[in-house]
């Protein structure tokens, strides 16, 4: 059985799959760049005290699967990747900020998957058999 993470507080085991896309999806993303980004992340995620589990960059992708506490929404450590990397790139690689006029390297949007080990029916089913039988089965009260 994999062990969980443990902070003063909580017991926790938060994975996220995220994945995001260059502007356009401009294939932009060639061998100095893509190293220099996976860098970037790397430094970033470990500033945040997220772990990067596995990792992809592809000419106009990004797709990580990153294992973080609890206290970071995905929102905020998108928003922090993205930003921090698009405007570092174009500072060190003046082909892209001639390419991204607007300094908007990253598209708007970004894809969040929660990734784990147990299933919506198995948690479906535990909270289910909680307790005794009650008239409202889909939000019950416990004696």
């Amino acid at each position: 059985m994999e062990s969980y993470n443990r902070s003063s507080h909580a017991i926790y085991d938060i994975k996220y799959h995220i994945i995001w896309v260059t502007k356009y999806r401009y294939k932009v993303l060639y061998k100095p760049i893509s190293e220099r980004l996976r860098d970037l992340i790397r430094q970033g995620c470990e500033a945040r005290d997220v772990v990067i589990l596995q990792g992809s960059i592809g000419k106009d992708h990004v797709h990580l699967l990153v294992s973080c506490k609890p206290s970071i929404a995905p929102s905020k450590l998108v928003q922090y990747l993205k930003g921090r990397s698009s405007r570092l790139l174009q500072e060190e690689f003046k082909e892209l900020k001639k390419r991204y006029w607007g300094q908007h390297l990253w598209a708007r949007g970004y894809f969040c998957g929660t990734v784990g080990n147990v299933t919506e029916e198995m948690i479906r089913n535990y909270i289910a058999n909680q307790g005794s039988n009650q008239k409202d089965a889909i939000f019950k009260l416990e004696d």
